[in-house]
């Protein structure tokens, strides 16, 4: 919806402790308020817009430009008697209208003033187009109620102090990227927004991503919203039933497996960067850290007293005994490289993980299990690790077994517990990216100089590894910089608070599909580690190696 006259001032935010936005539209004959939002989905899927006059008349204009099929498909449009219906194969909108509108090019077009005092509204429905047209909604009623449900969730935040704004702005933001009948929470709600501007890292996010699963649990529980940290528990528990050969690093919302990767050739793309695509191709990779991921997950589950799930224990066992056969080989990562299999150092210590979190939690619940066993592989890979993915020259951990390459996924060795924040080789990792992959105070993912993952090179700051990289000076006491480096990053979220994928420091760009839950759910993280004497850093690293741990005299003499 845009002004037919000049515009003075335009901003936008939304309501506290609410998913509305309101914009604000200024011209020299008057003032309007744009609020838009999307009630708490029931039985129906509502747009709701409303238009509120505050002082003289502003001259507005809305065109409804509706597309299914990615774009592909305009509609068959036809007038109602109060708005239009658009259809095009299995897909209907219907669109409630308040003013006189007309239909040009498949648009549905409308040009109207609002005065002081009227309130406008505007609702978008939409139905699969076997169903009968839904009843009008009461679109006052809905603001408030949508208004007041927001408030009493976000109410239930355990985060206080000078952040909590943001903090909560951030868990608005995940449960919004939650289907709510499944508890699965996608990466992103868009596809193909670009990691370079013009070049070829466009991927598609709408999915649940498996190696989230910790941080997500802890991002919810520890923030209060237990119910949501449970139904993420659950649906993780359903997305990797079945056998362990057959685990993905990513499923759809409702645990689907078949996410097949296809490109869109008649989409330019943002900013011409293509191609576009839908479905992700990684779905059929093999990342052995996500191992390590679910029996992390299920641990923090336990160790923050969710419910249990007593019957996921021989689930848990039968994925650690498929990885007892298979964590030495080479694999595609964490970031899901397309270049071939490596011996990645972050992979490694995944696994390890999944094998101390067995091993901790069959002890804790005197779950029947070979701990023996289960013991001399953990100790094996530790030792590997520290053995080969530990450059002496660099002094630092690397990308991979022997390579000099750094990654900053080794900022998560001292945070799922595999050697302490003080130990020398992590402090010397620290450093070395502090040197080698920090442009302007943002972390890069690796030398993005470098053909690392098998695209082109170039991509911006990866905004996670940033707040990872703050988690590591907490975890050494560096509290100030690490509260620097925290309000450097809330410095570069939009205008109304949400974070990308990543972040050019050179240009201010943001890039990446949006918003990201990753970099939203590592903010309420960093927030806590900032805010508590034992955050959730702190508590996951506890969760794996602990000062006085013989693994930890065993791998410092290696």
């Amino acid at each position: 919806m845009q002004a037919e006259d000049e515009v003075h001032t335009r901003a936008r935010r939304y309501r506290p402790d609410t998913l509305i936005l309101e914009t604000d539209i200024e011209t020299a004959d008057g003032a309007c308020t744009v609020v838009d939002f999307m009630p708490m989905r029931k039985a129906q899927s509502d747009l709701v817009r409303i238009v509120v006059g505050r002082r003289g008349c502003v001259r507005l204009r809305s065109d409804i430009a509706l597309r299914f099929d990615y774009g592909r498909l305009v509609p068959w449009v036809k007038q109602l008697p109060e708005g239009f219906d658009a259809i095009s194969g299995p897909d209907a909108v219907t669109a409630a209208l308040p003013v006189e509108s007309s239909v040009s090019d498949g648009k549905i077009c409308s040009r109207f003033d609002v005065h002081e005092g009227e309130r406008l509204h505007f609702v978008l429905t939409y139905r699969r187009s076997h169903e009968t047209p839904p009843g009008p909604i009461d679109a006052e009623r809905a603001l408030g109620q949508t208004e007041s449900e927001w408030r009493a969730w976000a109410s239930q935040c355990t985060f206080g102090g000078r952040w909590r704004d943001i903090v909560v702005r951030s868990l608005i933001t995940i449960k919004a990227l939650t289907y709510a009948p499944t508890g699965g929470i996608v990466a992103a709600p868009t596809t193909s927004l670009p990691e370079k501007i013009g070049g070829c890292r466009n991927w598609d996010y709408r999915f649940c991503w498996l190696r989230d699963a910790t941080f997500t649990l802890q991002c919810l529980s520890q923030a209060g919203y237990r119910a949501e940290a449970a139904a993420w528990r659950d649906w993780l528990l359903r997305a990797v039933a079945g056998m362990p050969t057959s685990l993905q690093p990513l499923y759809g919302i409702a645990g689907e497996h078949r996410v097949e990767e296809s490109e869109i050739p008649w989409l330019p793309g943002f900013a011409h960067s293509h191609p576009v695509r839908i479905g992700n191709a990684a779905h059929y990779q093999l990342q052995l850290d996500v191992f390590g991921e679910v029996l992390d997950a299920m641990h923090q589950a336990r160790e923050a007293g969710l419910p249990p799930e007593e019957a996921s224990w021989s689930l848990q066992a039968a994925l650690v005994d498929h990885l007892g056969s298979c964590w030495r080989q080479p694999d595609r990562g964490i970031w899901e490289v397309r270049n071939g299999d490596a011996l990645f150092t972050h992979s490694k210590v995944m696994a390890w993980v999944a094998f101390d979190r067995a091993i901790r939690t069959a002890k804790a619940c005197d779950y029947h299990a070979p701990l023996e066993r289960w013991s001399r592989i953990r100790s094996e890979i530790h030792e590997l690790v520290c053995r080969e993915g530990f450059n002496r020259e660099l002094g630092s951990f690397v990308r991979s077994f022997g390579s000099g390459e750094l990654d900053a996924s080794t900022l998560l060795i001292p945070i799922v517990g595999f050697l302490p924040a003080d130990d020398p080789r992590v402090r010397g990792t620290v450093a070395a990216i502090e040197d080698r992959l920090m442009h302007d105070g943002f972390v890069l993912r690796y030398d993005s100089t470098a053909v690392a993952d098998g695209l082109p090179s170039g991509e911006g700051a990866f905004l996670a590894c940033t707040f990872w990289y703050a988690d590591n000076l907490v975890l050494q006491g560096r509290r100030q910089q690490a509260a620097d480096v925290f309000e450097r990053l809330l410095k570069i979220t939009n205008d109304v608070g949400l974070l990308p994928e990543e972040f050019n420091p050179a240009t201010g760009e943001l890039l990446g599909n949006f918003p990201q839950a990753l970099s939203q759910l590592s903010l309420v993280n960093t927030a806590y580690n900032l805010t508590q004497t034992h955050g959730p850093a702190a508590k996951r690293s506890r969760g794996g190696h602990a000062p006085g741990h013989s693994d930890r005299t065993a791998s410092a003499s290696t």
